[in-house]
């Protein structure tokens, strides 16, 4: 036989409290006492209560839903962020909806506006497109990961100090030249810090090095063609000195790591190379690629743990929005593998 569905009457017969009140439990907790939310929390396991997601959501505007915004799925970084993002649901129990901006504004843009039409409660941003100061003004609870984050709150890796592990580890590798990829980033970009602190410390020990500043592009035909002209460049100009060549991500160590195997079938010796994020990919290549590691689930969760936070006081009756964004900045690791011996 199929079992009778319990409803908030059934469950204000069991309390002995009303149905206005067994509402407010599921709508608006922290406007009961601590006793009381205890005793109907219990009612619920006694009576084996199915929460009726739909009529919860209709009956108090929270979907529990969060936007996540990323620019691709095929850097592999995103793609574990992402990944990362997802696992939190068994610690905060909010579902996501997810776009892929691509890098078009206008795109981006409308995915937003996609996004408000569902009633998230909140939203991750990790898209560089959209500025922050328009993402503060959707009216919900922003968190940005590694991009521009003036206006709202984010949780970023400490760059600088990733471009000083990155050098360190060249100069050790005894380089004749240092060069770094990546692309031309504006200074409100985080990213933008490891180019500092891979100059910075090439200067400090008088390291020779090149900085090489260019778009490879979002796509793997695009990464491929970049770097395949970059690798010509590189033996034009270094044909003879030892090269440790840091690369703006692991996507694209990778990519440079497969263009050496199918020229000279092995990882030459004037060559060394060291990615950026530790993301899958490094530990997968054909030589597991040295890097310095985000510490990419230590970010999401912490991102989540922010914006639930956020979302979580918007609840509340009297609800203490921050006066400020919170910035949170988490280390590096160095990992070093086989493309630095």
């Amino acid at each position: 036989m199929t079992k009778k569905k319990v409803t908030f009457a059934d469950i204000a017969a069991y309390t002995n409290f009303s149905k206005t009140t067994i509402s407010r439990y599921f709508n608006d907790p922290d406007s009961l006492t601590l006793e009381n939310q205890q005793k109907i929390a219990q009612a619920l396991v006694d009576l084996d209560y199915k929460e009726n997601k739909i009529g919860r959501i209709l009956a108090s505007g929270k979907t529990e839903f969060v936007g996540i915004l990323i620019p691709n799925l095929y850097m592999h970084f995103y793609s574990e962020m992402l990944n990362q993002i997802l696992s939190t649901y068994e610690t905060y129990g909010y579902k996501f909806l997810v776009f892929a901006g691509n890098s078009k504004a206008d795109v981006e843009r409308k995915y937003i506006k996609e996004l408000l039409a569902y009633n998230i409660e909140g939203m991750i941003v990790l898209s560089p497109t959209i500025p922050s100061s328009e993402l503060a003004a959707c009216g919900i609870p922003v968190v940005g990961i590694e991009r521009e984050d003036q206006y709202i709150c984010s949780v970023n890796t400490d760059n600088y100090l990733g471009g000083v592990q990155a050098a360190s580890l060249l100069k050790e590798s005894s380089c004749g030249i240092l060069i770094h990829v990546n692309a031309d980033l504006p200074d409100t970009a985080p990213a933008s810090g490891r180019i500092r602190g891979f100059v910075d410390t090439c200067e400090k020990f008088h390291l020779p090095y090149d900085l090489i500043l260019t778009d490879l592009g979002n796509t793997f035909e695009e990464n491929r063609a970049g770097i395949l002209k970059l690798l010509e460049t590189l033996e034009q100009k270094y044909p003879n000195e030892k090269k440790g060549i840091f690369m703006p991500n692991d996507t694209h160590t990778n990519v440079l790591l497969n263009l050496l195997f199918q020229k000279y079938g092995k990882l030459p010796e004037s060559y060394r190379l060291l990615g950026f994020d530790n993301s899958p990919i490094s530990r997968e290549a054909v030589i597991p690629t040295s890097t310095v590691g985000q510490q990419i689930s230590v970010i999401a969760g912490t991102a989540m743990e922010l914006l639930s936070s956020m979302m979580e006081e918007r609840k509340k009756r009297r609800p203490e929005p921050l006066k400020e964004p919170v910035h949170k900045i988490i280390p590096p690791e160095l990992i070093r593998r086989q493309t630095t011996d």
